[in-house]
């Protein structure tokens, strides 16, 4: 029992990621902001794995309906800062291939495969994995400054993070080979034009276009837009009969929804429709 004249437990100290990877949601946006400017984002062990929590828990909730990716300062993410790792022993046969598939490729995977539209605002320079988490979402809007980099060759590495899988689907398999061959920077505009990125608009107006995209898709048919989000991304990888089985599967799926019915019952009525993502 604590008595009267025992001293109030010390409140319990904030989680430091917590100030690294900031958080906000409201009006049926997730907002995730990374937030280590002087490092220009670069993503240590911990924030990776809060940027992973916070995308399954938006996955999960039925309150959000979009999510927005972005980053404070002048870069957006320049790639993973493994100081950041938990301390390792002896490196064995196998670490390495283990440390890719529990690290960058969880990360990438967490956006493709979240249940909602998942918008990059690109502010600055976005190298390695940086560049791969911006083109695993679903849609990517860059500022004028902003640069994309495969930074990869630069040090002698392989790309990690499902660079060989993005890239091509993104650009075509010579296009990818010339920017990870290369490492060069590619402008904000250029990634426009080869296609990396849906739109460039100035520094001043990411935030703004992010928010209203985000807010546009907020209050679509969320389950519609999920389902539409899994049949493109398995498209890529499968064939036609595949593909179309999977669309008439979600087709059915989605039917069942409150979302479907307003729809349909808009149009009779001939009305706008109001969606509850439901």
């Amino acid at each position: 029992m604590i008595s009267a004249s025992s001293p109030s437990p010390a409140p319990a100290a904030a989680d430091p990621v917590d100030a690294l990877v900031l958080h906000t949601a409201h009006d049926g946006v997730a907002h995730l902001t990374l937030n280590r400017p002087d490092a220009l984002n670069a993503l240590t062990w911990d924030m990776r794995e809060r940027l992973i929590a916070h995308l399954a828990d938006a996955a999960a909730d039925p309150d959000v309906r979009a999510v927005v990716l972005t980053a404070t300062g002048k870069g957006f993410c320049a790639g993973a800062d493994l100081r950041g790792a938990p301390a390792a022993g002896d490196r064995v046969a196998g670490d390495v291939a283990r440390m890719i598939r529990n690290g960058a490729q969880r990360l990438v995977t967490a956006v493709l495969d979240c249940e909602k539209p998942v918008i990059a605002a690109v502010n600055g320079t976005a190298a390695g994995i940086g560049a791969h988490l911006a083109f695993a979402c679903d849609l990517v809007l860059a500022a004028e400054s902003a640069r994309f980099i495969e930074v990869f060759v630069r040090r002698g590495l392989v790309p990690d993070g499902g660079g060989a899988y993005l890239l091509p689907r993104l650009v075509g398999p010579q296009r990818a080979k010339e920017l990870m061959f290369f490492g060069d920077a590619v402008p904000a505009a250029e990634a426009a034009r080869l296609g990396l990125v849906n739109r460039v608009v100035p520094d001043g107006e990411l935030a703004k276009t992010a928010r209203a995209w985000a807010e546009r898709l907020a209050a679509g048919p969320t389950r519609a837009l999920a389902l539409t989000k899994a049949l493109v991304n398995a498209s890529l990888d499968g064939d036609r009969g595949t593909s179309l089985a999977a669309e008439a599967t979600a087709q059915e799926i989605n039917m069942t929804t409150a979302d479907a019915q307003e729809g349909v019952a808009s149009f009779v009525e001939r009305r706008r429709p109001t969606y509850r993502g439901r």
